[in-house]
């Protein structure tokens, strides 16, 4: 691919699909690829192109299917591959793309390579995972991890196997062992099975974790660890020289080959790929998806959703990010990749708190003004726009009361390590914590309307879902919104019919100038393309922000092209969570 041209990914939206929580068809209490085939209409005229979908492999499910143990099934709860094979064929039908979910840093212990790996020293699939002998033996002859490696589940990185006498690596839970990306026979093992899903017509990849593949040579100690306390070593690990060099070969050996699915098949046009990568920098950024390195079409980077973190307790913290450092974040990616790479625009995704609450108010007097500004914000900006499910609603967080009703690894393994564990929080202070940041935000089932269960199960609203529904959903839900010209989801609609309209030239390909960006109440910037200049001004609060003077001058009395207000504004003052956009002649500023 030549730098700077044009892809198809470059005007398209995709919206991110979490299976077990967008429908159930079956009434069982689980989402499944049926429920998916039923919903793309509404996907449809919500206006997106490409459809992610987290994992649908066979998994037994410790990490709600990013443990896979079979990379050529489907989730027997999900359907089966016919039931697959029927989505690609009725989304490629309405235009729409399939992206798969491409979990390949580890597999499930389950899986048969695991399985056979574990049964001697000198299985041929020993060498697919990372064995370790002991660093030495405890008092009580307990074997000592290989290094002080933290897991990003908490505790240690490593889990001893009493079998074979070693010890084998898991970045993340003990049940998902890293895979050895050092041994060519799992590199040309994942490469075969990206081609054999692009066979059957799969169009796109986010590749999960892939910035944990390389692993430091001799696997020394995380310096970063704190004495006495075991924490997550990603940041020790990730965005290593290596990533590069096996992103090249994915591309080379399996993406760029597209498929041959023939006439069924869109993917003819070029195979996306979009890599989550923890860490990087803009300049990082430029080196993964540069057209010319051939390596990855876009990238998912965390800083801006890590902002506010907690300096002891990391993500799990109760602070509100800054509206100064989540522009200075936004706008370094804009300018660092404009004309060189590629951001994917995000709020939202299956491992983010709701952002209309962590960002917005989900008060009920300032959600849908602050659900809309969000979008505003984001969304006119250079880069791929990604919609989480119920995001074009306004869905927000969940309060359930006991950690007992949360269902996801990450939130629960911590919640007993600080409370049970360490004595570090209460359990009031810790679950607290976890409402405000936990992954279950995110996975409480999708609202399709006001009956029961939020019709999830559909014609079987007595059926209990997977997790419990957000108590909300009677205020919130997509046939409330359906003809509602002032909804959260009409807003979404028409956002994206802009960008996909009259400002497409000016989106896809302008200059990012941010405007006022010291002030603490606005964000605001312009991007110019073609003697046009687009500027975007949105309140970041839930009171009347007085208007920059740079930022007033830049809107000037044009009409608004796009606001999020029914009634026309009568001073320069922005409303609370206002978004004003302004399309004007270049010359006219």
């Amino acid at each position: 691919m030549q730098k700077n041209e044009r892809q198809w990914w470059h005007d398209a939206v995709v919206y991110q699909i979490y299976p077990r929580s967008f429908r159930d068809s079956n009434g069982d209490g689980i989402g499944d690829i049926p429920g998916i085939m039923q919903q793309l209409p509404y996907l449809k005229e919500l206006g997106v192109d490409v459809i992610w979908l987290c994992p649908v492999y066979r998994s037994p499910n410790d990490d709600n299917g990013y443990d896979i143990s079979d990379y050529r099934d489907i989730m027997t709860e999900f359907g089966t591959l016919d039931d697959f094979d029927a989505l690609l064929a009725a989304a490629h039908d309405q235009g729409l793309r399939i992206m798969m979910d491409l979990v390949v840093n580890h597999t499930s212990d389950e899986h048969e390579w695991f399985l056979h790996s574990r049964e001697s020293r000198d299985n041929p699939y020993r060498d697919y995972y990372i064995w370790k002998d002991p660093a030495g033996y405890a008092e009580d002859d307990t074997p000592l991890p290989p290094n002080n490696w933290g897991s990003e589940f908490g505790g240690s990185a490593w889990e001893w196997d009493a079998h074979t006498g070693q010890f084998y690596l898991h970045m993340f839970s003990r049940k998902q062992p890293d895979l050895n990306w050092e041994n060519p026979a799992v590199r040309e093992e994942i490469f075969e099975m990206i081609r054999w899903w692009q066979d059957r017509g799969v169009d796109g990849w986010r590749v999960d974790a892939i910035g944990t593949a390389d692993k430091p040579e001799g696997f020394p100690d995380d310096p970063y660890q704190e004495p006495g306390r075991v924490t997550s070593s990603m940041r020790f690990v990730n965005n290593r020289p290596k990533v590069h060099t096996w992103l090249h070969m994915m591309n080379r050996e399996a993406w760029s080959r597209g498929g041959s699915a023939g006439e069924a098949s869109i993917s003819n046009t070029g195979i996306v790929t979009v890599g989550e990568l923890a860490g990087p920098t803009p300049e990082d950024g430029v080196l993964y998806t540069a057209p010319e390195r051939e390596e990855l079409s876009q990238i998912i980077h965390f800083e801006h959703v890590s902002l506010g973190n907690d300096p002891r307790f990391d993500k799990w913290s109760l602070q509100r990010p800054g509206l100064v450092e989540l522009k200075r974040v936004l706008d370094s990616w804009q300018r660092g990749l404009h004309g060189k790479g590629w951001n994917a625009l995000y709020w939202d995704n299956h491992d983010q708190p709701r952002a209309v609450s962590r960002f917005g108010d989900d008060r009920p007097e300032f959600r849908e003004a602050s659900a809309k500004a969000l979008a505003t914000a984001l969304y006119l900006q250079q880069g791929t726009p990604y919609i989480y499910q119920g995001q074009e609603l306004g869905m927000t967080n969940v309060e359930f009361p006991s950690i007992e009703d949360y269902r996801d690894l990450d939130s629960v393994n911590w919640y007993r390590t600080v409370v049970e564990e360490r004595g570090e929080l209460s359990a009031e202070e810790a679950l607290a914590r976890v409402h405000a940041r936990g992954r279950d935000n995110a996975r409480t089932p999708m609202q399709w309307n006001a009956q029961p269960q939020a019709g999830f199960s559909g014609e079987v609203p007595q059926v209990q879902p997977w997790i419990a529904v957000n108590p909300r959903y009677p205020e919130i839900n997509a046939a409330a919104q359906q003809d509602d010209p002032a909804s959260v989801l009409n807003y979404y609609r028409r956002l994206l019919r802009l960008r996909k309209g009259t400002l497409r030239e000016v989106v896809r390909e302008g200059s990012y100038e941010p405007l006022a960006a010291d002030d603490p109440r606005v964000y605001a910037y312009q991007r110019v393309w073609g003697g046009k200049r687009l500027v975007v001004a949105v309140n970041f609060t839930s009171r009347e922000a007085a208007c920059p003077p740079e930022v007033h001058a830049a809107l000037g009395e044009d009409e608004a092209l796009l606001s999020n207000y029914e009634e026309a504004a009568t001073t320069s003052a922005l409303r609370p969570w206002e978004a004003r956009v302004v399309l004007r002649e270049a010359r006219e500023v």
